[in-house]
């Protein structure tokens, strides 16, 4: 079964916009066995969360550092429009991404639904 909730709407997603582009909520595993995008995930208090693993330790900003490079790869964006804004010694951070809010919305939307479509696998 998927991640995902299948009745899922804007209201149980991780991504929102933001006045310089969007931000989206995730929830990281450090020194996982890989660098992976396991899906998206509520936190049991209303919370929704991309739900990512990265194999890099929690120590001297390697785990951002890893999280910003699977994330630009997987969405095909520079490192550096991406941020770690919040929650950088968390395992819940916030990632801003700059630029059009309403093109980046509509990348992940669509992203978000083929990826669900595979089971994110």
């Amino acid at each position: 079964m998927s991640p995902v909730a299948s009745d899922r709407n804007l209201l149980s997603t991780p991504f929102s916009t933001t006045p310089s582009g969007v931000r989206v909520r995730v929830k990281v595993a450090p020194r996982a066995a890989g660098n992976r995008i396991d899906g998206i995930i509520g936190d049991g208090e209303g919370g929704v969360f991309l739900k990512v693993a990265v194999t890099a330790p929690p120590e001297g900003g390697k785990a951002n550092a890893a999280l910003i490079k699977l994330l630009s790869r997987e969405w095909r964006l520079p490192k550096s429009s991406l941020a770690v804004t919040a929650g950088a010694s968390e395992r819940r951070k916030i990632v801003s991404i700059e630029g059009d809010a309403w093109e980046l919305m509509n990348r992940f939307t669509a992203w978000a639904a083929k990826r669900e479509s595979t089971d994110w696998g």
